[in-house]
């Protein structure tokens, strides 16, 4: 249960939040509403990729810093993780056996070449329903129909033909709120990507090139890689109007152990990105080194393992802004507001913030 907290008034003024007496336990979505407009969510990336902006709010007050400055704020005995997972080309235009169009979106494998996806539209998808490519071959069959379930839409099982037509067919899964068409599909891709697993990039890794990898090696600390299979959910705004009524999605992960022994050892383990607060905090809380993470981290949740965040600004009312209040407080509301007043790029092409776990 979340933890009401004193709301400042130093806020915006079209900033709406819900006044609360101070101990009260609260469970409602409102307060971690926000006004963003269309304009201040970013349509492309910035080269090179380090020049984005990083709001250091681990500092008091807050300084408005470079991503190439990162490396000068880690330290000797810091572990800086980051989620490899690479994003698989999961978007899959293809048509009806009758001649209508309609596009699957790949969202994860369950078994070998079996898909759970969205499909777009939905409503004559049948257990069944065969699905071609523009030359008339079959790419895929629907194995069965998920009906819609509180937040999540409609969903499919399916299984392809072949694997090969992924790579063959398959395009790039921007979110819904990009609407500028990326020119090199690379730069939705993290730098350090591995294995194609995806339908979603980890996107506060989207902010490191190669020599500000470097640079934080330079600096003493060790990188260290883990995965997590980002979904779609991960990016959606909580459609409940209480906390407690969310059913939070689950995403596959996989941690080595010596990527595990590194980070148990840490003085400090910084994560770059929420897919690897949920993915530490999973093995801490689980003891499982692989699996599938169903943890909402929000209110006064302990964290176990992550000390430092680097994120990107989260969309409204969703689980990403309900993690970072849980990290660092109330004090969430200050960032945001500096951010907005200061025109920092918001989401997944944006701009990203420095905070500290809460003590």
């Amino acid at each position: 249960m979340v933890q009401a907290r004193a709301i400042r008034s130093c806020l915006p003024m079209n900033l709406e939040v819900s006044l609360e007496v101070p101990g009260e336990p609260i469970d409602e979505m409102a307060p971690y509403d926000y006004p963003l407009t269309p304009e201040r969510i970013a349509q492309s990336p910035l080269e090179p990729r380090s020049s984005a902006r990083l709001l250091d709010a681990a500092q008091r007050p807050f300084v408005d810093r470079r991503i190439a400055d990162f490396a000068s704020l880690c330290k000797e005995g810091d572990v800086v993780v980051v989620n490899d997972s690479r994003v698989l080309p999961a978007r899959i235009p293809l048509r009806r056996a009758t001649g209508g169009a309609v596009e699957f979106l790949l969202l994860e494998e369950r078994e070998p070449l079996l898909w759970l996806s969205l499909c777009n539209p939905s409503r004559h998808v049948r257990p069944g329903s065969e699905y071609f490519d523009a030359s008339g071959k079959r790419v895929l069959e629907v194995v069965e129909r998920l009906e819609r379930s509180g937040d999540a839409p409609v969903r499919t099982l399916v299984r392809l033909d072949d694997a090969s037509w992924i790579e063959t067919l398959g395009q790039m899964p921007l979110p819904p709120y990009i609407k500028t068409p990326l020119v090199d599909p690379e730069r939705y891709q993290t730098v350090y990507s591995n294995r194609p697993s995806s339908a979603a990039a980890p996107t506060a890794g989207l902010h490191f090139d190669q020599e500000s990898m470097g640079a934080i090696l330079a600096a003493g600390a060790k990188i260290v890689k883990v995965e997590l299979s980002v979904g779609l959910d991960t990016f959606l705004p909580i459609r409940t109007a209480k906390i407690s009524d969310h059913s939070i999605h689950r995403e596959r992960y996989a941690v080595s152990q010596e990527a595990w022994a590194e980070i148990s050892r840490a003085k400090r383990v910084v994560a770059i990105g929420t897919t690897v607060v949920r993915t530490l905090e999973s093995v801490a809380s689980s003891g499982e080194l692989t699996g599938y993470s169903s943890l909402f981290i929000h209110g006064d949740y302990k964290f176990k393992v992550v000390d430092r965040l680097m994120t990107n600004f989260h969309i409204p009312r969703s689980s990403l802004l309900l993690l970072v209040d849980a990290f660092v407080g109330g004090v969430w509301l200050d960032i945001y507001r500096h951010a907005l007043d200061s025109g920092y790029r918001f989401l997944s092409f944006g701009d990203a913030m420095l905070i500290d776990r809460r003590r």
